[in-house]
């Protein structure tokens, strides 16, 4: 029987408490610790609310403890900056009365300018490829954890915490431990339900789905995935730059990589590509990584 999807502006929804002081809860049966996503576009949601009329162009952020999903948080807005163009908010997120999490986000008011340009959308299969049918052809696809190939399934929107969010991995023998040479991998993603025409949850529930698996591409030079129980994985930050419009609820491709690790931190680094070859946002991502004793 599949699972019914979450719809994301429910878990992004905040009850605001006073201006600059939201409170946000996590979905029922929530992963533990919170999903560092949902932080994020939380965060995000209750920095838009208090910059009407402007859009986000950056987000630089730090996750400083784990989070109870059994626990309200509590986020309070710091308004940094408005300018003529730019406005400028601070995020912290509370359980407690202790910081687990903190948000610096730009905003733009949008304006003309000389330079455009980007790099070239990397040549994958697309989304509609990457089905049961045609993956069970491969000799190997017996072999991938029942998990993974759930997320392949077209009446099972499963994937992100709480399935908010659908997914197709391009690289599927990295489930059976191949590995991946120059670290490069890429997946298909989607909210898993239509969103509103508004304009500031398609940011939001794209930053929520950036800190998908994007240390994957750190591990996926060793043939290790974080589903594999050999190591253990945390986000110490995030960051994001939107470039240009998109919708969050169609098929994005999320092409990741890491062009550098050392001892037990590692760098990721991903590109998001709209189905036409659009680059619309960039992200990073630095986090610690230890096989587990």
């Amino acid at each position: 029987m599949s699972a019914s999807p979450l719809e994301l502006p429910t878990i992004l929804n905040l009850e605001m408490l006073e201006p600059n002081r939201f409170k946000g809860v996590s979905p029922k049966d929530g992963i533990q610790p919170i999903f560092g996503g949902q932080l994020i576009g939380q965060s995000m949601v209750a920095a838009c609310r208090t910059a009407e009329g402007r859009i986000p162009h950056s987000l630089h952020a730090y996750f400083i403890r784990p989070g109870d999903a059994e626990l309200a948080i509590i986020y309070e807005v710091e308004r940094i900056r408005d300018g003529n163009n730019h406005s400028i908010r601070r995020v912290t997120a509370t359980q407690n009365g202790k910081a687990i999490f903190s948000l610096d986000i730009s905003f733009h008011r949008g304006d003309e300018g000389y330079f455009d340009h980007q790099q070239i959308m990397p040549d994958v299969p697309p989304p509609e490829k990457l089905t049961i049918g045609e993956l069970s052809k491969e000799q190997f696809f017996n072999d991938v954890p029942e998990r993974i190939r759930r997320w392949y399934q077209p009446d099972f929107p499963a994937a992100l915490p709480d399935r908010a969010i659908e997914l197709r991995a391009v690289e599927v023998n990295r489930f059976v431990g191949h590995k991946i040479d120059d670290g490069k991998v890429h997946f298909w993603i989607k909210a898993a339900t239509h969103l509103p025409d508004d304009p500031a949850i398609h940011f939001c529930a794209l930053a929520f789905a950036s800190d998908w698996s994007l240390l994957d591409a750190i591990l996926a030079r060793y043939g290790f995935t974080l589903f594999d129980g050999r190591m253990l994985s945390l986000s110490l930050d995030h960051a994001m730059w939107f470039h240009r419009p998109f919708r969050a609820d169609e098929w994005l491709l999320y092409a990741k990589d890491s062009p550098s690790a050392q001892g037990s931190r590692g760098l990721a680094r991903g590109s998001i590509y709209s189905r036409d070859g659009t680059l619309v946002a960039s992200v990073a991502q630095e986090g610690l990584l230890r096989l587990q004793r």
